[in-house]
């Protein structure tokens, strides 16, 4: 169990396949650069990222703003209604604004960034300990999160529990800052066990109420935009948690639930399934926790096992998964070498395929597998591959509507306009000199595998009547596959 796939097994498809899981896919010359260099510096290229230099600068929104609480305090005390609207809705404004910006920013550093396994790594942790803009509603808060995320990615499971618990969107989204020791709040308490450690079954409602009272103290500073611990809002009296007494403070208490073996089979569980396939193999999980326990809860050395386990290129295992929406969006570009459409664009997109960035549907997070697919957004899927293929020669209706709701106002030139693929430099002139050369190099650009036999026949018939083959042909062939049933896997 978990041996490292056989160097004889290293091959085009299996380098495809660490290239979507690891990272958002990419071009046929970088998955063969990446079968050229053997599966072990390939996992090694992904997962010791920290030895290439990342210099993408942060957002506007990084810096907190000490005005804020002014700001707050003044449409608390507006002298009548209107008053009071009229700056709610400036601050609303000024708040879209700088969480489109965040959003789009946090788009191309997973499309364009240098390290895109600690952005994958960021992705599954901001949809494990799920916030949203929704309650939160400050994006320093979330891109603070998200930092952080980005800073523990492939730490110690321990030191990033602690982390994001603290974390201050964490604090507001579950009512951490509101607990105190004549009142604990059991928010935290409970969904830290449920969603972010244990699971069902592995912890009683007196664990619950008992590291309740320990984490409390837990608030903000001052001026509301950092984390603060308060003595005097502590209950520093003795706590009875998984049978076990101390005067234990919150990082005792997450320390206790790092130590049991649930938490160490909860979490390789839930990475097992968000790199590997929906439904985990019971001994492949065992065998995860026990290497994940084993070795003081080491996210890097447990996904370095992972992609080197010959368990991960198992054939159910390839090609098994749904594109997340910001999977589909991020490999699309990357296989039509196209840059990201606007910001607006790109954000309406990802809302309408159900997959709004800072804002996922609840404290579970996004659920992922088959519920990515429904009649309407598989409908979007079809009409923004389309968009991104033909560029604004597409007309997608109502998208100027969403686009303003996203952002609150905006200039409208320019922001519907998706450039066409330069299609013509996808394929070489040997690919394009006949349809079953055409048809090989399609399928291995977008799909990384062969189109099931009915639509492979399709295909060629399609084709065959169409040569020799014209620019208008190409796209339309790219729309198709980038229709088909195997393209929503990855």
């Amino acid at each position: 169990m978990l041996e490292p796939l056989p160097g004889s097994q290293w091959n085009t498809a299996t380098a495809a396949h660490l290239m979507n899981r690891a990272g958002f896919g990419g071009s046929p010359s970088d998955i063969e650069n990446l079968r050229q260099m053997g599966l072990g510096k390939a996992v090694s290229w992904f997962v010791d990222y920290d030895k290439i230099r990342d210099d993408t600068p942060a957002p506007e929104c990084a810096h907190p703003d000490p005005e804020l609480i002014a700001r707050r305090e003044a449409i608390r005390n507006a002298a009548d209604p209107e008053t009071r609207r009229m700056l709610q809705q400036q601050q609303n404004h000024e708040e879209y604004s700088q969480m489109a910006d965040l959003r789009y920013w946090w788009i191309r550093r997973m499309a364009l960034g240098p390290r895109p396994f600690q952005e994958k790594m960021t992705l599954f942790w901001h949809g494990h300990f799920a916030t949203s803009f929704e309650k939160v509603r400050m994006p320093y808060f979330l891109w603070l999160q998200n930092d952080t995320f980005r800073q523990n990615a492939t730490g110690n499971f321990n030191q990033l529990l602690i982390a994001a618990s603290e974390d201050p969107a964490m604090l507001n989204y579950l009512d951490g800052a509101r607990s105190n020791k004549n009142k604990p709040n059991e928010n935290f308490a409970r969904e830290v066990m449920e969603l972010f450690t244990l699971g069902e079954g592995h912890y009683t409602e007196q664990d619950i109420q008992q590291a309740a009272k320990a984490y409390t103290g837990w608030g903000f500073a001052k001026d509301h935009l950092h984390y603060e611990y308060h003595r005097g809002n502590h209950d520093d009296g003795p706590k009875t948690i998984f049978g076990q007494t101390g005067n234990y403070s919150g990082e005792d208490v997450l320390n206790l639930i790092c130590d049991k073996p649930d938490c160490a089979q909860f979490i390789a569980k839930k990475l097992w399934r968000f790199f590997a396939q929906d439904q985990p193999p019971q001994p492949v999980v065992d065998a995860l926790a026990a290497e994940f326990h084993s070795h003081g809860m080491d996210i890097k050395h447990l996904m370095s096992v992972i992609f080197r386990s010959k368990e991960f290129y198992a054939p159910e295992v390839i090609r098994s998964q749904i594109k997340s929406p910001v999977q589909w969006l991020i490999a699309s570009t990357h296989q039509l070498q196209a840059p990201l459409p606007t910001q607006p664009m790109s954000l309406v997109m990802l809302r309408q395929l159900g997959q709004e960035l800072f804002q996922p549907p609840n404290v579970k997070g996004w659920d992922g597998g088959i519920a990515w697919i429904t009649t309407n957004n598989l409908l979007d899927r079809y009409n923004f591959a389309a968009a991104l293929v033909e560029g604004n020669r597409v007309p997608l209706p109502g998208l100027m509507g969403q686009m303003k709701n996203l952002v609150n106002s905006m200039d409208e030139d320019g922001l519907m306009q998706i450039v066409p693929a330069d299609v013509s430099s996808l394929f070489s002139p040997m690919d394009l000199s006949n349809p079953v050369s055409f048809l090989a190099a399609l399928q291995a650009r977008f799909l990384n595998t062969e189109l099931k036999p009915q639509r492979l026949a399709s295909f060629t018939d399609f084709l065959k009547s169409r040569s020799p083959l014209e620019e208008t042909d190409i796209r339309k062939a790219i729309r198709l596959i980038m229709c088909t049933p195997e393209y929503q896997l990855t």
